[in-house]
C-alpha cells in the first residue's frame, strides 16, 4: 500500500520493492454516484516481502510500501503545493522565536480497534524514538544540533514541541513520522522488547493504526490483503466515510518481467514501467484500457558505494588492502570515470534518462547544485589516475596495488532489478578492462539489507535512495553516526575531516532560517561528496506510471498519489 507522506523519505532503496503507484489525468474528483454498485477493489504489485511490520525500525522501503496506509501522521505532503496538509494534528502555531509548536489534535480520530487518539500516542512515538535502545533512523533527522527534542501534553487534544533552538526543516521532518499507539505499544517499550515488536509473524489484526486502511491477511512472497479501516476519520463533502475503495490486494512478485505481464493481462490495476516498457504501452493503451503518464525524473539515483569500515575489513587480524582503495582518491575517481553513463541511458533505459551529477535531484530546484562538473566516461583518464595512484596493470592483465595485491572485490545488487542489474553487468565490464576482477551477483533484497545493515560484509553494492523536498531528511545517511551511513555507519566520532565537515553542515542547515543561506550549505554539502565520493553517482530515469482507466481520482505525482483516499473503481 502507498502512502503519499515523506515517511520514505531517504528510505533505504527506492524501487527495490516498488509498489505500483499511478495515476488519472482528470483534475476534477468524479462523481460518487453509483459507487455502490461496482466492487470497490484494487490490486497492485510489489517485488519484496518486508523485513518487518514495525516502521520505526525498518530501512527499507519494502516495510513502508506494506504497511504504509495502517498509520498516518500529524502532517503530509500535499505533493501539489509541497506544503504540510493537516492530517491527525487539525492545527498548529509557531512561537515567535521559532521554538515553540504546538498542535491540536483532530477531533473524533479513532485507532483502528475504536480506541480514541490522544496527546499521549504522540508522546510515545517521540519516546520510542529519542529511546537510544531503538534502532532507527527517525531520530537522527529529530535531533536539533544533537539535542532531542522537548514534547509535552498541553491536554488531551493538544502537544507542544519545545526546540532547543530554531530549526527550519521541522514541519518537513515531522512529515516522517507516524503516530503510534501507546496502548498497545507502550508495554513493548517498557519492557525493552519494542525493536522486536510487529515483525512479520504478527498477526495482521494486531497492527493497529489510524490510516485508510487495516491489513487482513499476509500470506509471504504471495501477498498482502487490505480492506477499509471501518474507524477512519475522513469523510468527503457529502458525508461518505474513505476511502472509497473497500479493499485493497498487494501482491508480491519478485520478478520486473513478471510485473510487467500481470498488468498488461489484466491482473494488476497500474504499474510503473520501466523505460523499454513505455512505448508499448503507448502503442497498445486503447486495446488494453489503459493510459500513461511521464511524472519527471526520478529523485533518486543507483549509485556504487564502497564499504569504508574499518571494522569489517579486517582479516586475520590485518588490515584488508581494500580499505585502501575504497578509501583512494585515485581509485574512486577511476572507478567514476569508468561509469557509462550515456550506454546505460540508451541501452538500458531506451533514452529516457540523465547523467546523475548532484546527489540532490534536479527536481529539488531549491536545492540542487547545477555547478557540479559530472565525470565523465573516459577509460584512458581511468587507467591513468590508477597509475598516477601506484596501481600497476601487468602482463596478465590484472591490476595490483602498490603492495603487489591484485585489485579483486564484490559486487552485489538486488536480484531482480532489472535497470541495476543491467548498470552493474556494464560496470564490471569496464572496471574489468581496467584490470580489476569484478565478482559481480545479484542477491535477494533483504539478503542485501542484511549485508549493507547487519553484518556489514560487502565491499560493493549498487543501490539508491529515495531523494525528497527536505535534505535535512537525509541526516541518517549524512551523519557520520547515523544508522544509514552505510559506507561507515554509526562512528562514534567523524573518521575523516570531510565527515566532520558534513556533520557540521548538517546542523547549520538545519539551523538557519534564511533560505538563501540554507541553499549554500546543501550545495556545499553536494559539492564534497562529488569530490570524496563515497556515493558514484549513476543515472536518473524519468518515471511513468500506466494505469487501468476504471481507475478514478487518480492523480500520481512526481511526490507520490494526491489524495489517494479518493481513488475508487468507475465504469
Amino acid at each position: 500500500m502507498k502512502k503519499t507522506g515523506i515517511r520514505n523519505i531517504l528510505l533505504f532503496i527506492i524501487l527495490a520493492s516498488t509498489f505500483i503507484s499511478t495515476g488519472c489525468d482528470s483534475k476534477k474528483e468524479e462523481k460518487t454516484k453509483g459507487l455502490e454498485k461496482i466492487a470497490q477493489h484494487m490490486v497492485n504489485a510489489t517485488m519484496s516481502d518486508p523485513k518487518t511490520f514495525n516502521l520505526v525500525v525498518s530501512n527499507e522501503t519494502s516495510t513502508s510500501t506494506v504497511v504504509g496506509s495502517l498509520f498516518e501522521g500529524l502532517l503530509r505532503l500535499d505533493p501539489k503545493t509541497l506544503q504540510p496538509e493537516p492530517m491527525l494534528a487539525s492545527s498548529w502555531e509557531v512561537s515567535e522565536d521559532g521554538k515553540t509548536w504546538t498542535f491540536h489534535l483532530r477531533e473524533g480520530v479513532k485507532w483502528s480497534d475504536g480506541t480514541a487518539l490522544s496527546a499521549k500516542d504522540v508522546l510515545f512515538t517521540f519516546e520510542v524514538i529519542y529511546d537510544e535502545k531503538v534502532p532507527t533512523s527517525l531520530r537522527d533527522i529529530l535531533a536539533v544540533n544533537g539535542e532531542p527534542m522537548k514534547v509535552e501534553r498541553v491536554d488531551d487534544m493538544t502537544v507542544r514541541f519545545i526546540l532547543p533552538k530554531s530549526f527550519a526543516p521541522f514541519l518537513n521532518s515531522l512529515m516522517a513520522v507516524d503516530i503510534l499507539p501507546e496502548h498497545i505499544l507502550g508495554a513493548a517499550l517498557k519492557e525493552g522488547r519494542f525493536a522486536d515488536t510487529w515483525g512479520i509473524d504478527t498477526a495482521p489484526e494486531e497492527l493497529i493504526g489510524t490510516g485508510p486502511y487495516i491489513m487482513t491477511k499476509y500470506v509471504p512472497a504471495q501477498f498482502v490483503k487490505y480492506r477499509r479501516n471501518p474507524h477512519y476519520w475522513r469523510k468527503d463533502e457529502e458525508g461518505r466515510q474513505l476511502p472509497y475503495l473497500e479493499e485493497q490486494t498487494l501482491l508480491i512478485v519478485q520478478d520486473q518481467n513478471a510485473l510487467y505481464l500481470k498488468f498488461t493481462a489484466g491482473e494488476t490495476d497500474s504499474h510503473s514501467p520501466r523505460p523499454e516498457e513505455v512505448e508499448t504501452l503507448k502503442g497498445e493503451a486503447l486495446k488494453l484500457g489503459i493510459s500513461i503518464k511521464q511524472l519527471g525524473l526520478n529523485t533518486g539515483s543507483p549509485f556504487v558505494t564502497f564499504n569504508r569500515n574499518p571494522k569489517h575489513l579486517i582479516r586475520d587480524g590485518k588490515k584488508d588492502p581494500k580499505l585502501d582503495w575504497f578509501t583512494d582518491k585515485y581509485f574512486l575517481r577511476a572507478v567514476a570515470h569508468a561509469v557509462d553513463k550515456d550506454t546505460i541511458i540508451a541501452n538500458t533505459m531506451h533514452g529516457l534518462g540523465k547523467a546523475a551529477v548532484a546527489t540532490i535531484s534536479e527536481e529539488v530546484k531549491t536545492f540542487h547544485n547545477a555547478d557540479l562538473k559530472d565525470y565523465s566516461y573516459d577509460l584512458e583518464r581511468a587507467a591513468a589516475l590508477l597509475k598516477e595512484g601506484g596501481y600497476i596493470k601487468g602482463s596478465d592483465g590484472l591490476l595490483r596495488d602498490r603492495r603487489g595485491n591484485a585489485v579483486e572485490f564484490s559486487l552485489n545488487t538486488n536480484a531482480g532489478n532489472l535497470l541495476r542489474e543491467q548498470i552493474c553487468s556494464i560496470l564490471k565490464e569496464d572496471l574489468e578492462k581496467l584490470g580489476m576482477k569484478v565478482n559481480y551477483r545479484p542477491l535477494e533484497f533483504n539478503a542485501l539489507v542484511e549485508k549493507l545493515m547487519s553484518n556489514f560484509q560487502w565491499d560493493a553494492i549498487l543501490i539508491a535512495l529515495t531523494g525528497g523536498i527536505e535534505p535535512h531528511n537525509g541526516a541518517n545517511v549524512n551523519r557520520s553516526s547515523g544508522n544509514l551511513h552505510f559506507w561507515n555507519p554509526r562512528q562514534k566520532k567523524p573518521g575523516t575531516a570531510w565527515e566532520a565537515e558534513i556533520d557540521r553542515l548538517i546542523e547549520e542547515g538545519a539551523s538557519e532560517m534564511d533560505l538563501e543561506k540554507r541553499k549554500l550549505v546543501y550545495r556545499r554539502m553536494q559539492a564534497i561528496y562529488h569530490e570524496e565520493l563515497p556515493m558514484i553517482l549513476t543515472v536518473r530515469q524519468y518515471v511513468f506510471d500506466a494505469y487501468k482507466n476504471k481507475l478514478k481520482n487518480y492523480e500520481p505525482t512526481t511526490w507520490g498519489l494526491y489524495k489517494p483516499e479518493r481513488i475508487m473503481i468507475g465504469q
